[in-house]
Order: structure tokens, then sequence, then C-alpha cells
């Protein structure tokens, strides 16, 4: 297994045991040194993509688009309302003359390869194999479950289950997923997902034809329908639960064909779809490519940072709730001094040491996001899972099949979900603890329809389960993945304010 920080808090693959798919889902101041992380320049014809931040007055906005015309770039969106606008350019001097413009209160490019270029994803191979059989489906109907809720330990540790009985949630209420696509056409996602609300922000425009919202490649690209089942997976007698069973689930694709990346353009189009087609919560299991942190001294990591961070406060402001996966390299947050040697990670990473205060994980970090850690079958941190004192709001399942044990007859610490073309998978990563969040979120939201968005977060942390600091951490008792909790027993650096509880969510 590899415990490397991923481009989406997203997926490697292992073997089971199991009549079920296996594979590992992981989620996951100022630089040192300016020439650590430094500016990309274009060769002659290569082409990069750019976000301009402005003022949001429409003459601003009107006068920076010409600026861009004259300095050989190209408009291909403008998010009026936000101040950010998407565009393209072979100048080398693009970024640097924008930013002198009247108006432009940051400019940078998105990326450090050329528009186009394709890298490897390091994703693994899933192990497809038989479903339960008809005796196991028949004998989980007869329980009142679904047929694979009895290896759904992360559900009962939410308490989902007997949220269910209760209430599932109300179909006026819509989690839209910003990631990989979903496959709508699984029988255990079709009955709630919402077409009308789900697009293809590849690029920085949403493109809304039909499909266009689905994986590009089932094989690589199930980490968003993997999402989507933990999200909303309907009790209808097929596969698995969702946390939420009965509020709809919207995809909003923005990875990159060929890449899988996630880049800012996309992000922001997506975040402003989301908040204007009447979603109510977003789950963002990624980090803002390329850069895993985003230093406020690096020109275009600050405008990537600004740009995203406009568009969370706006969706806030449209009643999106955001929510969060923190990721994947047992990171410390909080911390003053962190070592990053995966940015970016579109050309060749460079090692820098950097300081989190002013170089955010995107979106995670950033105010107006809840960020999510990650808790194993023993309700302790996962190995992977970073944490900080203040930087984590609520944790949940993600799983941790190194050194947590499930209950019976679970056996798996990975999470269950579904996957492209109908089947299923344990993963395990914050990029499946959020999705937990994201639908208790929406139990809140249907109980109490008029709650802001900043009031469903609120209740989100009042509401969890308070879970203390351990005694000590060190899952491999070699200082491998040891870590310090600190705080108190209602909010420190591992659970922030407790695990979710989505029972409380549909009685308090």
């Amino acid at each position: 297994m590899d415990s490397r920080p991923s481009r989406r808090r997203r997926a490697l693959a292992v073997p089971l045991g199991l009549v079920l798919t296996a594979s590992l889902g992981l989620a996951g101041a100022a630089a040192a040194n300016a020439q650590d992380s430094p500016a990309p320049k274009t060769k002659a014809g290569e082409k990069l993509s750019y976000v301009v931040n402005t003022e949001t007055d429409p003459g601003t906005v009107k006068r920076v688009k010409n600026e861009i015309r004259k300095a050989d770039g190209k408009v291909v969106s403008a998010y009026k309302k936000i101040g950010v606008i998407v565009a393209h350019s072979a100048n080398p001097e693009f970024g640097e003359t924008l930013r002198a413009v009247r108006g432009v209160d940051s400019a940078g490019a998105t990326r450090t390869a050329p528009l186009k270029a394709a890298t490897t994803t390091e994703v693994g191979k899933p192990v497809f194999v038989n479903e339960p059989k008809a005796a196991k489906i028949a004998k989980a109907q007869a329980k009142g479950e679904e047929p694979l809720e009895s290896l759904q330990w992360d559900k009962r540790a939410i308490k989902a289950d007997k949220a269910a009985k209760i209430d599932e949630g109300s179909k006026n209420v819509t989690v839209g997923v910003i990631d990989t696509g979903v496959d709508d056409t699984h029988p255990d996602l079709k009955p709630n997902f919402s077409a009308k609300q789900s697009a293809n922000c590849v690029g920085g425009k949403a493109d809304t034809s039909r499909g266009a919202w689905r994986p590009y490649n089932a094989d690589e690209d199930y980490h968003g329908t993997h999402v989507a089942g933990i999200i909303a997976a309907p009790r209808n007698g097929v596969g698995v639960a969702g946390a939420a069973p009965g509020v709809k689930v919207s995809s909003i694709k923005v990875s990159e064909p060929d890449t899988s990346l996630f880049y800012s353009e996309a992000v922001v189009c997506a975040m402003v779809y989301a908040a204007d087609h009447g979603v109510d919560v977003t789950n963002n299991s990624y980090y803002t490519d390329p850069w895993l942190y985003n230093c406020d001294d690096q020109v275009d990591q600050k405008a990537i940072a600004d740009a995203v961070g406009r568009a969370v406060k706006y969706a806030e402001r449209k009643g999106v709730t955001t929510v969060a996966s923190a990721g994947n390299s047992s990171q410390d947050h909080a911390s003053s001094s962190i070592v990053d040697q995966t940015s970016p990670n579109d050309t060749t990473p460079v090692k820098r040491t950097i300081n989190p205060a002013a170089c955010p994980d995107v979106p995670t970090m950033l105010p107006g996001a809840t960020s999510v850690a990650s808790t194993g079958p023993e309700n302790l941190k996962s190995y992977f899972s970073n944490y900080g004192l203040n930087q984590i709001d609520v944790t949940a399942p993600g799983g941790d099949r190194r050194y947590q044990t499930p209950d019976e007859p679970a056996k798996d610490g990975g999470v269950l979900s579904t996957m492209p073309g109908g089947d299923y998978a344990y993963l395990q990563g914050t990029s499946m603890a959020g999705p937990q969040v994201a639908g208790v979120a929406a139990l809140i939201k249907s109980n109490h329809p008029k709650a802001t968005a900043q009031e469903i977060a609120w209740r989100l942390k009042a509401q969890a389960q308070t879970t203390p600091c351990p005694d000590n951490y060190d899952p491999d008792g070699k200082g491998t993945y040891a870590a310090k909790c600190t705080g108190v027993k209602g909010n420190n650096s591992f659970n922030g304010h407790g695990i979710v509880d989505a029972l409380a969510a549909v009685t308090k």
C-alpha cells in the first residue's frame, strides 16, 4: 500500500479476500525561498491557463477583459459576481502584465504544464469479483437492511443506520459531488441522481450536455462514483446505503482527461455552478492542482487560492455548505513547518518547506470550508489523515486498513461504496470521510430547510460525537505515523469537534 499524498484525495488498489471489489482510496507563512516554487515560464507557442481576480464592479471587469486581449490572451469565462476571469495565453509575460493592471487583485497561471499536457495518473486497478449470493441478499432484506449494509461499519459509526429509521433526508436537498464524474447509470445511484444539477466544468466553463458529467474512464476515474454512493445511495434493496439515502446527488466533473488533475478554473466553475443551480452541499475530496499548498508570496499560487476562496465564499452566501477532505499526508496543518515534495504535480516537483498559515491546502484550509479528517473502524485517527488544532472541524469514517479492525461481519477496514458499471469497492482515505459529512449536512438541511450554510457548518460541529485525544498515537509502534494530539476533549487536533452524528442531525 502507498501512503503518498495523491492528486485528488484518491485511489490506489490492493486485492481483498472478500466477495467484493477491493481497493485503497487515498483522499490525500510562505515558502522558504522563492526559488523553491518558481512561476512557470512558457516557451514560444506554449499556452497556459490563468485566473485573473479583479474588483467585482462591471466597469472593472469589462476593462480587465480588454486588457487580457491586449496582452495576447483569450477570455474563456468570466465569473463577474466574484471577479474571477479565466483566460488562456501563450504570452510568457501575461501574468506579470495583468498584475500591473488597475483593478486586478491577483493573477497567475493555474498550471505549470502547457494546456493539454498528458501525465500518467497514479491510480490502481480495482479487482472485480462476485457480489453476494441470493441467500445473503434475502437475509439482509429480512432484517430491513440493504444487501451489503452489514459490511458498512462506517455507517454504524456515524449512526446513519439509526437515522434512516427516522428520516432518510429530503428529495428537495441536493449534494453536488465535485470530482472525477459520477456514473449515474449505477442502479444504486440512478434513483437519487439529479441530471439537471450536473455539469462538466473542465476548462472553466460548464458543459451541461447529457452525460458530460460522467467519468472519462470507468477503470481509472471511479473516485467520484464511490463518493456519491457514500453520500446518497438509496435504500432500494440494492447494494449499499448512503449517509443520506433520501437526498439527491449531482455530479460536477472537474478532472482533466488523461491527467485527472483538478485545476482551479474547473473548481471555481464547479462551485459557482453549484451555487447558481440550487445545490445545497458540495463535497470536495481533492486538493486543487498542481500545488498541494498555495503560498501567498508566490504570485501564481496566491491567485489560485484567491480564485477558489472567492468561489467558496460566493457559494456560502448562496446557501451552499462546502465540505472538504483534509488530506492524506499525515501532516499537521497547525504546524509552522511542513515539507512538500510533491508540487507541482503536473511537471517536476520541487522539495520546499512551507508554513501552512500562509500556504493553504485548497480548498480544505479556506475560510468557509468544513475541513474533515478521517477515522478508522476503532474511532481513532486514520494513520494517513492530516490533522491540526483549529484546522480540523469534524471527523468521519474514512478507513484504516493497516492498523484498525472493524466489527464483524465487515472484516475490511475500508469504506464500501459504489463503483462505475454497477460494482462496489472498499476504498480508504479522507476522500471517504468527507462525503460522510456531506451526507450528514444534507440531513441537517432536510430538517432545517431555512438554515444558512454557516448554521449547517455550526450544527455539524455542535452535534458531533465528542472524541477525545488518545493517550498515545503511534499506530505501527515504530514512529512512522506517530503524532501528538493536542487540544481539549471537545475540540482537538485529531478529531476537531468529534465524529459527525447522523442521528442527531434528524432528531435535534
